[in-house]
Parts: C-alpha cells; structure tokens; sequence
C-alpha cells in the first residue's frame, strides 16, 4: 500500500469515528434546564443561574451514592443512587452554596435572582 493510500484510509476512518461521537454527544449540563448532573463525583453545572420560583432538579448519573446538602441547612436530600433526583424550589433571591455530604469536595453554588 502506498503512503499516500495509507493516509487517506486513516483520515476517513478518523473522521468516520469523529462523525460517530459528535451524533452521541450529549453534554451533561444540556440534559434539561435547570437540571444539575452529578458525574465523576462533580456538579456539572457546578453553578446556576435562576430566577426566583425556580425549581431545580439534581439527578445522579455516577454509580456511587451523593446527595444535595445547602450548607446553610435549607435542603438536605437523603443519598441518592444512580439515576434518583431530587428537586427544590428557590423563591428568594440570594446565593445558595450546596455540596454532597459523602463527597465533600463535590461543591456547587446556585445564584437566585
């Protein structure tokens, strides 16, 4: 086989495989609005924006249990697994910090406006 017969046929099968993931990629944050995933034991979106009356929807994707805590005790979610959610309406404006108590380090912050 030729060089130049080697590159195209690695060019095609790249952009082919390229092609392929672009129509199954679904970012975590663009599932719903105002939803917030938890993925990699991350938030994604680790910070949300909403208006007052907002209800927001955390929804666990990983394999291991989290849950939603504010840190100023406003909500507390029990553990979720994979796939469960949980929901809260937030009716006053402010900054709401929140965590996950199993994973402290997963932190995340929803600006009420």
């Amino acid at each position: 086989m030729t060089t130049n017969l080697v590159r195209h046929r690695t060019l095609a099968l790249v952009t082919a495989v390229l092609a392929a993931a672009a129509i199954n990629f679904h970012p975590a944050n663009a599932t719903e609005a105002n939803t917030i995933v938890m993925k990699n034991f991350d938030f994604s979106p680790m910070s949300l924006n909403v208006a007052a009356g907002t209800t927001v929807t955390w929804k666990n994707l990983d394999g291991e249990p989290h849950t939603v805590t504010s840190d100023s005790g406003l909500f507390r979610s029990g553990g979720l697994d994979q796939n469960d959610t949980f929901t809260f309406k937030f009716d006053k404006p402010g900054t709401y910090r929140f965590l996950c108590s199993i994973h402290p380090k997963m932190m995340g912050t929803i600006v009420v406006k």
